[in-house]
């Protein structure tokens, strides 16, 4: 199986940005260890701090994936353009929150991706792409 982690803006932070939301280890380290401990899946990562490269990156993985993680960072609550991206593909794909988004500020509580992929992991930390993972390999 191929599948496309994306993420967006501020996530090439994550390790020290805000710590007591995003924790303290890298998030390229944790997607590291994700690749060890899935042999069987070939991955590709990638991370942009603006929308026009998320989208087309959601269009490259949609042609050549078998499935997408996405966690579209502020992009999730604003990003109309990258909720259509993620229609327009037939892949499948779960968005992904490092921290409860239902827990923070209103604005974050409303995910315009979540429509469009096949369920939303918040609150888990990183073991949230770990889940989502485990959830697209189980999925149908």
């Amino acid at each position: 199986m191929k599948i496309a982690i994306i993420n967006g803006p501020n996530l090439n932070l994550v390790g020290t940005r805000e710590p007591a939301i995003y924790g303290t280890q890298p998030l390229a380290d944790f997607l590291s260890q994700l690749a060890e401990r899935y042999p069987q899946v070939q991955f590709t990562t990638f991370q942009s701090n603006h929308e026009g490269a998320l989208i087309d990156e959601v269009q490259r993985a949609g042609a050549e994936m078998d499935a997408i993680v996405i966690n579209g960072g502020a992009y999730s609550h604003t990003s109309l353009a990258l909720a259509d991206a993620l229609r327009a593909v037939s892949v499948p794909a779960i968005e992904v929150h490092i921290s409860n988004i239902f827990a923070r500020e209103p604005i974050r509580q409303h995910s315009l991706l979540a429509p469009a992929c096949l369920g939303i992991i918040a609150g888990m930390g990183l073991d949230g792409y770990r889940l989502a993972i485990e959830a697209l390999l189980g999925h149908d």
